[in-house]
């Protein structure tokens, strides 16, 4: 049940890094030409900061020009990087051709179907998209329920990703996500609780009455 940052930030990646517990880090397009840099750049310094998996999608159109991305990143970080490929024909064609080779993560995932062509390709990772799915009126936890009973045998991994809140992230838990991903921001309110302040807050009275 391992917990992933996503994020291309080095700085924020750095201080998720610093916590100890977080597994791994999860990119995307987006996430990375915020942070202004190449992804090769991005990947090479974030290999530095983060012993654990990193994981990066392609881009690049044809999958002749994928397999060729998919490859040349992996070499960057053997054993360590996870591919991530958008689920659309092609993408699965190319999962189905280098998924004993390099470990793929099918993405953006919003339907039962997708999971099952994904496990037949040869994933190692399905990626379903919760808040997303439920702001465009589905229901991205029983998604992610559905998915858990069709990988249930095959050996692959449910990381539940566009997780938005700390309750979003347990209810991806609860419905059977494997593993989950989310911004620091997120990842830090989910250690935070008004009560746990105010509880603290007794404690340090409590041993100033008694000092």
């Amino acid at each position: 049940m391992a917990l992933f940052v996503d994020s291309a930030d080095i700085s924020e990646v750095r201080r998720a890094m610093e916590l100890g517990f977080i597994h791994g880090v999860t990119t995307n397009p987006i996430l990375i030409a915020r942070s202004g840099k190449e992804a090769r750049q991005v990947i090479a310094e974030l290999s530095e900061i983060c012993p654990g998996p990193i994981f990066h999608q392609v881009t690049a159109g044809s999958t002749e020009e994928m397999v060729a991305e998919a490859k040349a990143f992996s070499a960057l970080l053997p054993q360590r990087l996870v591919v991530k490929i958008p689920c659309t024909l092609e993408g699965l064609r190319l999962v189905s051709q280098i998924g004993e080779e390099i470990p793929c993560a099918v993405t953006a995932i919003f339907t039962p179907a997708q999971t099952y062509l994904a496990c037949q390709a040869g994933a190692r990772y399905v990626i379903p998209y919760v808040n997303r799915l439920t702001g465009a009126d589905g229901d991205g936890p029983g998604l992610v329920k559905t998915m858990r009973e069709i990988v249930s045998e095959s050996g692959v991994e449910i990381l539940a990703a566009s997780l938005k809140s700390p309750q979003e992230v347990v209810s991806a838990l609860l419905s059977g996500a494997h593993h989950v991903t989310a911004p620091l921001k997120v990842i830090e309110e989910m250690a935070e609780n008004n009560l746990t302040a105010e509880a603290l807050a007794e404690f340090a009275a409590a041993e100033d009455e008694s000092s």
